[in-house]
């Protein structure tokens, strides 16, 4: 069997063109953003209609520390996440922020709104600022998940920091030859 010139030959494209979530409200928001992009030649708004089509571990929330860091000095501009906010308690005073995103912990929003600070949807910033203009894009860590840990040189050969599946940590378990220096060698 051959390619089918005619009808297009390989499948180039393998990047999503809709979001696999059955959520009504984030196919509303797509059809609002699919509008902006056609209307509008602001990149901002392709980049956040493509976020919205990934996968939950290609769009990773964001704590409150993190977002206070990258707002550092940003005060005026508005924060924009295309995906969950959370709180982090280390964080002790939460700066005065607008920010924008498909979802906020309950903590997380009440210690923006606390601070002085908005809590904004897509529909409003699509109403507010249609192009994106005074807007920071920013994004979650995508290595933090428990599963990258384990990415990586197998565990055990030298110059590995990659984390073994254990069933527990305790003395009996993956401790002995090659794991300390009374049991023949340390790794």
């Amino acid at each position: 069997m051959g390619i089918d010139l005619l009808a297009g030959g390989r499948n180039k494209k393998v990047h999503r063109t809709a979001p696999k979530s059955a959520n009504v409200y984030l196919a509303l928001l797509v059809k609002l953003y699919r509008f902006l992009v056609r209307r509008t030649d602001s990149k901002f708004n392709k980049v956040v209609l493509k976020r919205m089509f990934q996968s939950k571990t290609n769009s990773p929330p964001l704590s409150l520390s993190k977002l206070a860091a990258f707002m550092k000095g940003k005060e005026e501009k508005v924060a924009v996440i295309v995906s969950t906010v959370t709180d982090d308690v280390r964080l002790f005073d939460v700066p005065k922020l607008k920010v924008v995103a498909l979802r906020f912990t309950e903590t997380a929003r009440a210690r923006i709104t606390k601070a002085g600070g908005e809590c904004l949807t897509f529909d409003q910033l699509a109403l507010e600022r249609p192009t994106g203009k005074n807007c920071v894009l920013l994004r979650g860590p995508k290595t933090h998940r428990e599963a990258v840990k384990h990415f990586g040189k197998a565990p055990g050969v030298p110059q590995s920091d990659t984390k073994p599946y254990v069933r527990s940590k305790g003395r009996k378990f993956e401790k002995a030859r090659g794991r300390r220096r009374g049991c023949g060698y340390k790794a």
